[in-house]
């Protein structure tokens, strides 16, 4: 909370990953370094459960390199194209109640 309230980050937004994975946004996905990050969004709703998901797996970094990074990406950058703001009131209802 203290990051939003510095303004280094945003209630909503493309949740920061892990280190080296931003390097890897080629061509217009890299729209999505162009946003505050948020401690919630569509990805994180969607990917609440990744330890889960990758737990699952008999490779779980390469589940989250080939599979949900991609996804994540895809999320995020809509996420940034798409953006208003009843969108995010209902990331962060959801986000809360669910």
């Amino acid at each position: 909370m203290i990051n939003v309230l510095l303004g280094h980050m945003s209630f909503v937004g493309p949740r920061p990953d892990v280190a080296g994975f931003a390097d890897l946004l080629q061509g217009e996905d890299r729209i999505v370094l162009s946003v505050r990050p948020g401690i919630t969004g569509p990805a994180t709703l969607k990917y609440r459960n990744e330890e889960e998901l990758l737990a699952e797996v008999d490779d779980p970094e390469a589940y989250n390199k080939d599979i949900i990074f991609p996804d994540k990406v895809r999320l995020n950058r809509l996420y940034v194209e798409q953006w208003s703001f009843w969108r995010d009131i209902d990331y962060v209802w959801k986000t809360v109640f669910k």
